[in-house]
């Protein structure tokens, strides 16, 4: 599989808004992360800013163990809500420079939570960051995203750079810190809000970052399948797999009317390869969202002299849920997406 998804371990967001009594709120528990800048009730612009940390080891993990090549590494969140959002604007990433605890709060807090990071604090009222709002590295490791009004809002920013040198060590990974331009924040003309999906949320989308590359082969003496009339099926699908699962989808692609030949075997079970530009998907079974989407680059089905086939890392994916296998091939110049209801559940292992 040449792509692969990895979740935070920890999740937030800090606003600079403090109550009466000068307090600043926790939100490590809260299902939304918001960015922003906002004028308060007083007029007095204010800012919120995400905080998001993925570990260590599952960096490390997929870098060593899973990619081969070149890579990117994309940081993504699905948009909630959203208002008052100017023509133009655009996120920045910044790789955290001190460590911060998650804590246990919510935004809407009475009295506010004051577990963990907030607009002042790393912690829990202890350990200031040396400047309000979080402390972040300002160079060319960071990334950024710019939106227009017509564009989708979710956030998918490359962060390949801030990724490969907490890989190296070259930083420390304290995680990522996520904030509206300059221009937007402290804001007073409007109320700029946006809303994403956090970890916590009850919904398939949260934060992630999605690492692609191309593990593609295909290097095959097979036949390319080239008519539309044809069977194309998955030969080894299962209705069940753990998310330890590194799992080889096999595809049978033959014609159902094959050229009559002088063959001691049956003309019927010869073997054909998908056309080179074949790619695979995958949709979440009630949404209907696509969780991996076919791509010219990063999804493409690879070919030996077995059949056509392509590599799934289960562990990419949240467990529990149902997922549906799509293929998506060109043959005798249509574009064509097979769906045969190969529907899937992952399940943790143990």
């Amino acid at each position: 599989m040449a792509v692969f998804r990895i979740y935070p371990e920890k999740d937030t967001f800090i606003w600079s808004e403090p109550n009466t009594a000068g307090t600043y709120g926790n939100a490590g528990r809260d299902q939304i992360l918001e960015i922003g800048g906002y004028p308060d009730s007083y007029l007095v612009g204010r800012t919120s800013r995400a905080l998001l940390q993925f570990n260590s080891n599952d960096v490390n993990s997929t870098i060593n163990n899973k990619v081969t090549g070149s890579f990117s590494v994309k940081l993504n969140l699905s948009l909630a809500y959203a208002s008052e959002l100017p023509t133009s604007y655009t996120l920045y990433a910044y790789p955290v420079s001190q460590s911060w605890v998650n804590g246990i709060g919510k935004r809407d807090d009475l009295p506010l939570n004051v577990t963990g990071a907030s607009w002042k604090y790393r912690g829990a009222q202890e350990n200031q960051w040396t400047t309000l709002g979080g402390d972040y590295i300002t160079s060319s490791v960071s990334g950024s995203q710019t939106f227009n009004l017509n564009d989708s809002k979710d956030v998918n920013i490359d962060v390949s750079n801030i990724i490969v040198q907490h890989y190296s060590g070259s930083i420390p990974n304290n995680g990522i810190l996520l904030k509206i331009e300059d221009t937007y924040e402290n804001y007073t003309s409007s109320s700029i809000n946006l809303k994403f999906f956090g970890s916590d949320t009850n919904t398939i989308f949260p934060p992630y970052l999605e690492f692609k590359w191309d593990d593609s082969s295909y290097s095959s003496t097979l036949d390319t399948l080239s008519t539309d009339i044809a069977t194309v099926s998955i030969k080894n699908y299962k209705e069940q797999y753990v998310d330890s699962d590194i799992v080889r989808f096999r595809l049978s692609s033959r014609p159902k009317y094959p050229t009559r030949a002088f063959t001691t075997s049956s003309i019927y079970l010869t073997e054909y390869k998908l056309p080179a530009n074949s790619y695979w998907g995958i949709k979440d079974e009630f949404s209907n969202e696509m969780i991996v989407d076919f791509d010219t680059t990063y999804t493409k089905i690879s070919a030996d002299n077995t059949s056509s086939y392509f590599d799934v890392y289960m562990d990419s994916f949240q467990p529990n849920r149902y997922y549906r296998l799509l293929i998506k091939t060109t043959l005798d110049g249509s574009t064509v997406i097979v769906d045969n209801k190969n529907v899937f559940k992952v399940v943790k292992n143990g």
